[in-house]
């Protein structure tokens, strides 16, 4: 990366084992896509729950050259998927979307990405589909 990665914590104590955890996974987006230019990650404690446990709302802001990706694994989908999420699981399940997001982008940027209004004929050639 071009720019150190930055890791803020938000009403919460930073968490050395959380950081190295990030560093770790953004480790990975960068082998996947070596022209990363700058990821932001921010963990922010949105909710003190006592029954149903913290909720962790994970933002993972990813430059890469003309564009900028953001994932935000928000409070309410973490409350829908987990009785009592956890900050681990939260910053894994960002870090897949995140991983889903630079997928579909290196595609885009290769032109990989199929074009819905063409059908392929008997010959394999491209024709407009049928209306």
């Amino acid at each position: 990366m071009q720019k150190p990665l930055e890791i803020t914590f938000d009403n919460i104590d930073p968490s050395p084992a959380i950081e190295a955890d990030i560093r770790e996974r953004v480790a990975k987006l960068e082998r996947m896509y070596d022209r990363l230019v700058h990821c932001r990650v921010t963990i922010t404690l949105e909710h003190h729950q006592q029954r149903t446990g913290n909720i962790f709302d994970v933002r993972i802001e990813l430059v890469v050259p003309g564009e900028e990706l953001v994932v935000s694994h928000e409070a309410n989908h973490a409350k829908q998927h987990y009785a009592s999420p956890d900050i681990r699981t939260s910053v894994k399940d960002a870090f897949k979307a995140a991983e889903r997001q630079l997928k579909d982008f290196k595609e885009r940027q290769r032109g990989d990405v199929k074009l819905h209004g063409d059908v392929l004929d008997a010959d394999g050639l491209a024709r407009d589909r049928i209306k």
